[in-house]
């Protein structure tokens, strides 16, 4: 379980680079609304074959993703072509696609409500259409409106996020694992810069700097300092990364991945006290 949420860690931080949007339903599962994303690409169906990759590139591990316009659907798509497959259903596909599906692959309906249908002659998409409105609610109370929608596509439910954001990070996977201990500083400065921009759009500061090694062979660590006073300006953040990297095999054993991130953030906001440099000589 210590290395399933540590992976699924990894995969909800790569969810993150492309929406702040997501409502987690397992470890390894959640809807992403991307209609507005980070990348600013247009295409849902190639962000989700980019996000597919990016798991693939940085955990080794497949994924499967289903594509459209509403939960409701988009989770249904995302069992169709497991372990590894993307599947999109456009808003004109999907009455017809619904109308065939046994009504056991709907997402929401599970055993006990699946055989109360089955009583009720209701073994289809198409066949829970043909009820109406009235006998659904008959047949099943205040649920009924709930399935008399979905079987016509319509959810209208939006992705929801209740996780208050615990940190701002940023992280890279080399194109060449690698042992040289000044790239791997470049590369740090240059997330601790990415980090600041982030912190400095939503007036945010931290005490707890934290850098993420990934190795070669994919195991990750973690190496953090807390701070008595908020942080949020670069060189801040960049002059605590070398004692930090110091205490990992950076350097010796090939690295993939580097990661930095501030958390246990004070109250936002622009009116925030700052700690000042003084010149002493």
């Amino acid at each position: 379980m210590i290395r399933y949420r540590e992976i699924s860690g990894i995969i909800m931080d790569i969810f993150s680079r492309f929406t702040d949007i997501i409502e987690p339903l397992s470890l390894d599962e959640a809807f992403l609304d991307v209609t507005e994303n980070k990348i600013e690409q247009p295409s849902a169906t190639l962000l989700a074959k980019q996000i597919c990759s990016e798991i693939f590139a940085e955990t080794g591990l497949t994924a499967s993703a289903g594509v459209s316009c509403n939960k409701f659907v988009a989770k249904i798509a995302s069992d169709l072509n497991k372990p590894n497959g993307i599947s999109v259903i456009e808003p004109s596909q999907i009455e017809p696609f619904l109308e065939q599906l046994p009504i056991g692959k709907f997402f929401g309906i599970g055993k006990v409500t699946e055989e109360k249908m089955l009583r009720h002659n209701i073994r289809t998409g198409a066949d829970l259409k043909a009820c109406t409105l009235e006998e659904l609610t008959g047949f099943f109370g205040k649920n009924g409106q709930f399935f008399h929608d979905i079987v016509r596509g319509i959810d209208q439910r939006p992705v929801r996020t209740s996780r208050t954001r615990k940190s701002v990070g940023a992280e890279r996977t080399l194109n060449t694992d690698t042992v040289d201990i000044d790239e791997i500083r470049m590369l740090l400065s240059a997330l601790a810069e990415k980090v600041c921009r982030t912190l400095e759009d939503k007036s945010m500061a931290g005490k707890t700097i934290t850098l993420k090694i990934r190795y070669q062979d994919f195991s990750t660590v973690t190496r953090s300092v807390s701070l008595k006073t908020p942080v949020s300006r670069s060189a801040e953040i960049i002059a605590l990364l070398p004692d930090l990297l110091g205490k990992t095999a950076a350097g010796t054993i090939p690295i993939r991945l580097a990661g930095v991130s501030v958390s246990n953030f004070v109250n936002d906001g622009q009116d925030r006290p700052c700690q000042l440099s003084l010149p002493f000589l």
